[in-house]
């Protein structure tokens, strides 16, 4: 390999020797020629085929590239992450995609936030029944506290199961 094909591809240019564009993960899958302006090349490089493959299968080469040229360049970037989280959640759970995963990290959120408020009301229980015992040296701090809630151990490792 030449020292110049080698500079290339150390900057990361599209160029084969020949001069012509070697093709993004769009233009290969679609097997068509890219062409210098080519709206996916920017977004889809070709050493990520599985990223456009994703798009593709969700959301089509069409509707891609016609979102693509309707947006500013500036946010094109994260258009195209967009879409990869999207697809591939769609692929993951066709009927919700990334709602099924925020709907499930909700549920881990507030199952979380439960087993905290129990946590700090247990708590502050310990420390009334200190205060207590301190101030009144005679009784049993059995006889003070009621008994900790039952927590359910297996119920919370189910949290993850999303």
């Amino acid at each position: 390999m030449a020292s110049s094909e080698m500079m290339m591809m150390m900057n990361g240019s599209c160029k084969k020797g020949n001069g012509a564009a070697a093709p993004c993960a769009a233009c290969k899958l679609l097997r068509r020629r890219c062409a210098h302006d080519c709206v996916f090349a920017p977004y889809f490089p070709a050493d990520h085929p599985h990223k456009f493959s994703s798009v593709h299968k969700v959301f089509g080469a069409s509707n891609v590239s016609k979102l693509l040229q309707e947006l500013p360049e500036q946010q094109r970037s994260d258009a195209v992450s967009s879409m990869v989280y999207e697809a591939n959640a769609r692929i993951r759970d066709p009927v919700y995609g990334c709602v099924g995963a925020i709907s499930c990290l909700q549920q881990q959120v507030d199952a979380l936030q439960q087993q905290l408020a129990i946590t700090q009301a247990q708590l502050v229980q310990m420390k009334m029944g200190q205060f207590t015992t301190t101030s009144q040296s005679s009784s049993s701090t059995d006889d003070l506290l009621p008994p900790p809630p039952n927590i359910n151990v297996a119920a919370s490792s189910s949290l993850w199961s999303c």
